[in-house]
């Protein structure tokens, strides 16, 4: 699956599991932006990512996180959260 995709599936999941509308990201999307997202015709960037994750109220991580989970299928979710935290040691080890 395209990354594009996943991320459009879980854009919607969790906008449909809060109980919000399209019309609900009006401060920070466009209603045909927000749906070409959500169909993955479009993918967004960085700062968008953030922006739509502030109307989630859940950290712009989570998103990408549960995206690359729908593209990568086989992944389970603790060796995501796994390899994820040990590339972050690592990241701080660096600047330290």
């Amino acid at each position: 699956m395209e990354l594009s995709t996943a991320f459009g599936l879980v854009l919607k999941r969790l906008r449909k599991q809060q109980g919000l509308t399209q019309e609900d990201f009006s401060s920070v999307s466009s209603r045909t932006y927000l749906s070409s997202l959500e169909r993955g015709i479009k993918g967004p960037t960085i700062d968008k990512v953030e922006q739509l994750a502030s109307v989630l109220d859940v950290h712009p991580a989570t998103i990408l996180a549960a995206a690359y989970l729908i593209k990568e299928s086989g992944v389970a979710r603790r060796d995501l959260v796994l390899r994820i935290e040990t590339e972050l040691k690592r990241f701080e080890n660096v600047n330290h």
